[in-house]
């Protein structure tokens, strides 16, 4: 079997036998990676704290057939500020989940690599649901979906942009507007996330603006998926109360094994 050396992010493990785990891992360089971790529930085992989603990891591995099988890893971030913040944490669980359906195994994709890493850093530094947004839309834009947000998908008018519309691209005039408003305010917003001012924005305080793209951009990412992300569920509504968050976190962790 080959051995080769790459980094990752933990984004989930199950349960293999009475004491190993497969271990989900978005890689720099090889795409997502499923690999064997031999002994890793066990007390004693030598890395087992290091493979926990959310862990940033450099690994050494060996290629299988199927699965890898893990030989060394070496913890680059646990990221304790978010493991210790249950609203940080709904957000991170998010950002793996959303990184799961899109990453293709053994198909490298640096800079999804590097998008999730620099997102799980920015829910460390700020607790604003406006990261997890911004990291949204960024997926979007490296899928391929990037959203047209100077004149209407429709028309091309660039006068009164009051919609947006995933199914059609973008924003959208009066005239052609259907989907779900956004003032210009929230598009000005989005304007500045996908234009490399994220920085700057995530350093103001929140306003009504960034709710409405906060909810935007959750309903075009799973549009883009066609599915629903069910780390969602307790950020939403009366889900995200700290009894249900509690309760997911809980059950979260008790899937990965």
């Amino acid at each position: 079997m080959a051995l080769y050396r790459d980094q990752g992010v933990v984004l989930r493990t199950m349960r293999l036998g009475e004491a190993d785990r497969i271990v989900t891992m978005v890689t720099r360089g090889h795409g997502k990676v499923r690999a064997v971790a031999k002994g890793v529930r066990k007390t004693k085992s030598r890395f087992g704290a290091r493979l926990e989603p959310l862990s940033h990891v450099s690994l050494l591995l060996y290629e299988g057939r199927e699965l890898d099988i893990v030989s060394q890893a070496e913890s680059l971030d646990h990221f304790r500020v978010i493991r210790d913040d249950l609203d940080r944490m709904g957000r991170a669980a998010s950002m793996l989940e959303a990184v799961d359906q899109v990453a293709q195994e053994r198909e490298p994709s640096p800079r999804l690599y590097q998008l999730l890493v620099g997102g799980l850093r920015a829910v460390a530094a700020h607790d604003t649901p406006l990261v997890l947004a911004a990291f949204f839309w960024k997926l979007l834009s490296l899928e391929g979906a990037h959203p047209l947000l100077e004149q209407c998908a429709t028309c091309g008018a660039e006068d009164g942009l009051e919609a947006f519309d995933m199914g059609e691209g973008g924003v959208l005039c009066r005239s052609c507007r259907r989907g779900s408003p956004i003032s210009p305010e929230a598009l000005d917003l989005l304007r500045r996330i996908l234009g490399g001012g994220l920085a700057d924005a995530l350093n103001q305080t929140p306003c009504p603006a960034s709710v409405d793209l906060e909810h935007l951009a959750n309903r075009s990412l799973e549009y883009h998926l066609e599915r629903r992300l069910r780390s969602l569920g307790v950020l939403d509504g009366t889900a995200a109360s700290s009894l249900a968050a509690r309760r997911w976190s809980g059950a979260w962790q008790r899937s990965s094994g």
